[in-house]
């Protein structure tokens, strides 16, 4: 069996045709909805879920194609779009009870919430996104040899069928590289956790490599309507951050402030895994963006 977050009570909820989400539950009060980043899966908020939910009702579903949650199969682009894998949270919040809740990403998660909050801003009460840009400025500040850092993107953007046969020749190698590279503190995820890690995305190679390609295409074109119309984020946001550096001649900040007229931007001393590597901060700052 997978490990779980002990205290969570673990279900299984359908939130569209043929999608059935694996989520954990816990707590009691406002709700705050947790979603996980690439290659994790919920497991990624361990520290940070236990500690809310001394509080707070904590939702930590698997994302559509990821985990333990369904993996339809992409025939038309639109099946892992942010777009509707948003549209699952807010199903899934109603699920539970709750018509109106805090939401926090990481990562593709952060994606997925970026999203959901744009769609749905009468439902997402708050919002956190950590170490992710929207995906329209994520591929406007990757260029040069700066894109080298993301070269998983180009990968993962290809027609169907090369990548995935890449990826599926050596996953444990792939999915192994972001897992060692991306963190600072190799204790922060440990044996038993990258394992069930690594398990998870060996079993969803198809359904991880269509959620990065949905990113360069329908994502991209519903961030661009978005910028066009002048769509912004409606309520409180949080934007935490490692320290980049001036490594990809951004500033981070500015890019955000344009989608987010109430922001609170920081930076996390720790390497991109920030919920596992520094939890405590990161509560923190849940429980303040909770607050505004």
């Amino acid at each position: 069996m997978s490990p779980r977050i002990p205290g969570f009570d673990y279900q299984r909820v359908t939130v569209a045709d043929g999608v059935t989400l694996h989520a954990a539950v816990a707590g009691s009060g406002s709700p705050i909805v947790l979603l996980h980043g690439f290659p994790q899966t919920h497991l990624m908020w361990r520290h940070v879920a236990a500690d809310l939910a001394a509080d707070h009702t904590v939702i930590c579903p698997d994302l559509r194609g990821y985990g333990d949650s369904d993996k339809p199969v992409d025939r038309d682009g639109d099946t892992y779009s942010k777009r509707a894998m948003g549209n699952d949270i807010v199903a899934l919040a109603q699920t539970f009870g709750h018509e109106t809740f805090a939401l926090a990403g990481h990562d593709r998660g952060a994606l997925v919430a970026i999203r959901t909050a744009l769609d749905h801003p009468g439902h997402v009460t708050h919002l956190a996104s950590l170490d992710v840009l929207p995906t329209l400025d994520m591929w406007d500040v990757l260029h040069g040899v700066t894109g080298a850092i993301g070269f998983h993107l180009y990968l993962m953007a290809q027609p169907a069928g090369l990548p995935e046969q890449l990826i599926g020749a050596s996953p444990d190698a792939f999915f192994g590289h972001f897992l060692d590279s991306w963190t600072q503190r190799p204790d922060a995820i440990p044996g038993e956790i990258r394992a069930a890690y690594l398990a998870a995305c060996r079993a969803a190679v198809p359904s991880i490599v269509a959620d990065y390609r949905a990113s360069a295409n329908i994502d991209l074109a519903h961030d661009r309507a978005d910028r066009e119309a002048g769509r912004t984020l409606r309520m409180p946001v949080t934007v935490l951050q490692q320290d980049w550096g001036s490594f990809l001649g951004f500033e981070p900040d500015a890019l955000w402030r344009a989608w987010a007229p109430d922001l609170r931007h920081a930076t996390v001393g720790c390497g991109h895994f920030m919920a596992e590597e520094a939890p405590d901060d990161i509560v923190r700052e849940l429980r303040d963006l909770m607050l505004r």
